[in-house]
């Protein structure tokens, strides 16, 4: 088998003999390093390559070659673009432009002050173009008949927790022997098999939570604090509370992560000059708050909300209860409903609220749509068109300028098979059984238009969980909940204490609010993270009042 290249286009002679020697050095044995010293000569190995079909894993340039990493992503797309750029910190930084646009995933700045430090950049470069290979150890595989909307869903709850898997159909014999192997048949599908070749049919959530390991009953029903929602608030006042010496009990009604934790990419989160995707954000938040000593469970769904005494008591689904001292409440929200009755039918067979961090490749030499005009969806987006065969963002507005950042905007505008058609709205679609078509209206002309469709994600917004929740708890019109002073403006009669209400308390004494829940949150996972911890110290003061 042809080893991946690592290759190296420098137009410095005594730089390039360098970093091909250290490269090599280091990663040799796993990967062939080539370079080259001109843009011509490095387009004409790039092409070679191509015809032999050899897997290049990341091209290196240095910021005078920007130009020749648009010819080399067209002959290498799964490649990862590298830079070589001086540290000049200015806003004319080729580096900065080429990362703004999409043209560059990683930036290597020169001189490093030691090899270690190039080492464990380009380790990190390698990981991130392996991960987005074809998985060669298989940790589950899931047994389906085509077009089985459950297989969405697995397929993300395994990217939440970086679990390979694979998908084989139920009509093909490799599907048909997994299933002999386990000894169960196709009466029942989907059917997740282990890599112990435990199997799991027709698995609902608390079946897959524990198929992956985690707990999902509670053992722990007196604590400090009840956290309810595992997004970026609830894990980052996990992280806090726990540290901090407070028995907490961290509940989530599916899986870590929130809707943070289905972004493929984070770009504008601090410490994280190249980005991070959600999944693995939010993977190490949780991990975080574990080793700091939260109790976690999973697949738990709070339904109500007591007052008895001094203690707050969050009732769950399945019966049991969570006696605290304080609750906070960073239940996030849901996906707004986009309301066209031929595509609600369709939800679940090519159409899909939100997007799943596992979605890229089912999507292959396909025609994909997103309804929304945000960083989600513009994030969106720009995952899926790695495979997709074109992605079409469709937009109420006159513009993305008011609703997505700028540098997302750029990617997108870069992006050659993305295409951004704005004052249009989806009026309608259907397929037999399976999304094949929408149609399309503008709102300027009322031209109504049919195109193909392989799959809608829909992403308008959302509406906060708070459904559950007592009259007691203040909310706004829109569901969100209502906390600080606030509470004194707007529902004077619901606050029962004289002093005033805390920032992030609600109108319960105790029971506090973090993240996209809360009324007035920027809507932002650095936001709802300093939330989280905010939560946490004014819980300390509650208690110690």
């Amino acid at each position: 088998m042809t080893s991946p290249v690592i290759f190296v286009v420098d137009q410095d002679p005594s730089s390039l003999r360098v970093l091909l020697a250290d490269l090599t050095r280091r990663f040799g044995r796993a990967f062939a390093v080539r370079g080259e010293g001109s843009p011509e000569a490095a387009l004409t190995a790039l092409q070679q390559l191509a015809r032999a079909g050899a897997p290049v894993a990341l091209l290196i340039m240095d910021d005078d070659c920007v130009d020749l990493l648009a010819s080399a992503h067209e002959l290498h797309p799964r490649a990862k673009r590298v830079l070589l750029v001086d540290r000049d910190y200015s806003s004319t930084s080729p580096a900065v432009q080429a990362m703004a646009l999409g043209r560059a995933d990683y930036h290597i700045v020169r001189p490093w002050a030691d090899d270690e430090m190039l080492y464990r950049a380009v380790s990190e470069y390698l990981s991130s173009w392996a991960t987005e290979q074809e998985p060669t150890f298989e940790l589950f595989r899931v047994v389906a008949r085509r077009g089985d909307p459950r297989v969405r869903e697995l397929r993300e709850v395994m990217a939440r927790f970086n679990l390979p898997c694979a998908l084989y159909p139920a009509e093909e014999e490799s599907g048909r022997r997994l299933l002999k192997e386990a000894g169960v048949d196709a009466s029942r599908l989907p059917v997740v098999i282990r890599h112990d070749r435990q199997a799991f049919v027709d698995p609902e959530l608390p079946d897959l939570a524990r198929a992956l390991g985690v707990s999902v009953t509670n053992d722990m029903d007196v604590c400090d604090i009840a956290i309810v929602g595992a997004g970026p608030a609830g894990l980052t006042a996990a992280v806090y509370a726990a540290s901090e010496g407070l028995d907490t009990v961290l509940l989530e009604k599916a899986i870590s992560g929130g809707q943070a934790g289905t972004s493929p990419m984070i770009r504008n989160y601090p410490g994280f000059p190249h980005g991070i995707a959600g999944g693995a954000l939010m993977e190490q938040t949780c991990e975080q708050a574990w080793l700091m000593g939260a109790h976690i469970v999973f697949a738990q769904q709070a339904v109500a909300l007591e007052q008895r005494g001094e203690r707050r008591v969050v009732r769950m689904l399945d019966g049991s209860e969570v006696s605290a001292r304080a609750v906070l409440i960073a239940t996030g929200v849901d996906w707004r409903r986009l309301g066209v009755p031929g595509l609600e039918a369709l939800v679940g067979y090519g159409v899909f609220y939100g997007t799943a961090v596992g979605e890229s490749r089912a999507m292959r030499d396909q025609d994909v749509f997103i309804v929304g005009a945000g960083n989600s969806a513009a994030q969106a987006a720009t995952y899926l068109a790695q495979h997709a065969r074109t992605v079409t963002l469709l937009v109420r507005g006159d513009s993305l300028a008011k609703s997505a950042s700028a540098y997302l905007v750029g990617v997108l505008e870069a992006t050659p098979n993305i295409m951004v058609r704005c004052r249009t709205e989806v009026i309608d679609g259907g397929g037999n059984g399976q999304l094949d078509h929408l149609t399309l209206k503008d709102r300027t002309t009322n031209d109504v238009e049919r195109v193909p469709a392989a799959a809608l994600y829909i992403m308008i917004g959302g509406e906060p969980h708070t459904e559950w929740l007592p009259d007691s708890v203040a909310r706004d019109g829109q569901g969100y909940l209502v906390t600080g002073r606030e509470i004194r403006e707007d529902s004077p009669a619901r606050w029962p204490l004289s002093r005033d209400p805390m920032p992030l308390e609600t109108s319960v004494p105790g029971v506090f609010a973090a993240g996209d829940t809360r009324k007035g949150s920027i809507k932002r996972v650095a936001s709802a993270v300093g939330e989280g911890a905010t939560a946490v110290r004014l819980v300390h003061e509650y208690l110690g009042s």
